[in-house]
């Protein structure tokens, strides 16, 4: 019940932060956040930092563009959306370090169903990039140049991609076959 709860709350703070425009309301929430972490805070402000970088610099190096030629720009706009992603990531990522997701989906067997099907799918990605990541570092003596390092990622990509279409079409027969998509 523990973990329904904390569900409800967490899709409620989810829309709540997307609907806030205020920096200040959002750097309070992300501050609310950060107290739940706990002694967890720093790991989970850095973690979260890190997943966004990339994302947030396209955005943002993309409004700094189009805004400047237009005249437009606006650094509390820049604020609002850097600050609204970091909100939102560090929210999920103290959700998924306190709450258990199969209990907080017990109450649909669709969905619980469905969030084994999406998790298992990741460890098993998970598991392969491990592999290839020490495979790789295995047969390299000195440091890969950037253009190696650039060649395997491709080639991991690649095989991801492969994988994730045959896993998805495997997992269509085998739900099809268990009468899933009737009506």
């Amino acid at each position: 019940m523990k973990a329904r709860v904390a569900l409800i709350i967490y899709l409620a703070a989810m829309l709540l932060g997307t609907t806030l425009h205020d920096p200040r309301w959002l750097g309070l929430g992300l501050g609310l956040v950060l107290v739940l972490a706990g002694r967890r805070w720093l790991r989970i402000l850095r973690r979260a930092g890190l997943a966004i970088v990339a994302f947030n610099a396209v955005v943002t190096a993309s409004y700094a563009l189009l805004a400047g030629l237009q005249g437009t720009f606006s650094l509390e706009y820049v604020v609002l959306i850097n600050l609204r992603v970091l909100f939102l990531t560090c929210l999920t990522f103290v959700f998924a370090a306190r709450v258990n997701p199969f209990e907080a989906l017990a109450f649909s067997e669709g969905l619980t169903y469905l969030f084994t099907l999406a998790y298992s799918q990741a460890m098993s990605f998970r598991q392969v990039l491990v592999n290839f990541r020490l495979a790789f570092k295995s047969r390299c003596i000195e440091r890969p140049a950037l253009r190696d390092r650039y060649r395997h990622s491709a080639g991991v990509g690649a095989h991801l991609l492969d994988k994730s279409l045959h896993n998805a079409t495997e997992i269509t027969h085998v739900m099809r076959s268990r009468g899933f998509f009737d009506a």
